[in-house]
């Protein structure tokens, strides 16, 4: 099986002289009550013959019901330890979190009984200072705060 692709984009802020960046925390009842390493940033499969870019606002939409806007920064690609790749890049804006709406989804829950239960695909999303994400985050995709931090610093 080959690996997966994804593609996604980094919300990020200044507030208080510090960067902050968006991090959304995955729905559904296998993360419900995991916090250290379960945000990451807003992404999700491309689909064949899609642009990269394309598929990262396209999921970045699906995921916070925002319209990304503005300049969007390249942060290359990392790879996780499952072998996906991950494609992001970085755009200046801000919102409230609580008010972001993800897109659902649907499985069987409990296991092996029969009942199909509706989940969002992200159940909650946060501004996180780069030394706060470090915690949060999925540790692979901590490197696009790295990224991200040299490029402000330029």
């Amino acid at each position: 099986m080959a690996a997966k692709t994804s593609a996604g984009l980094l919300m990020y802020r200044e507030q208080n002289g510090q960067i902050e960046v968006l991090l959304v925390h995955l729905g559904g009842p296998f993360w419900k009550n995991k916090d250290r390493g379960a945000w990451f940033v807003p992404k999700g499969e491309i689909n064949p013959g899609e642009d990269l870019l394309d598929a990262a606002k396209r999921e970045f939409q699906e995921e916070t019901g925002l319209v990304p806007w503005g300049d969007f920064v390249s942060l290359g690609n990392v790879k996780h330890k499952s072998g996906k790749t991950v494609y992001a890049w970085a755009f200046a804006g801000d919102c409230d979190p609580s008010s972001l709406k993800s897109n659902t989804f649907e499985m069987g829950w409990p296991p092996k009984s029969g009942r199909m239960v509706t989940f969002p695909e992200i159940d909650r999303a946060d501004f996180f200072t780069l030394e706060a994400a470090r915690e949060k985050m999925h540790p692979a995709e901590f490197e696009f705060l790295s990224r991200l931090k040299n490029n402000a610093s330029r």
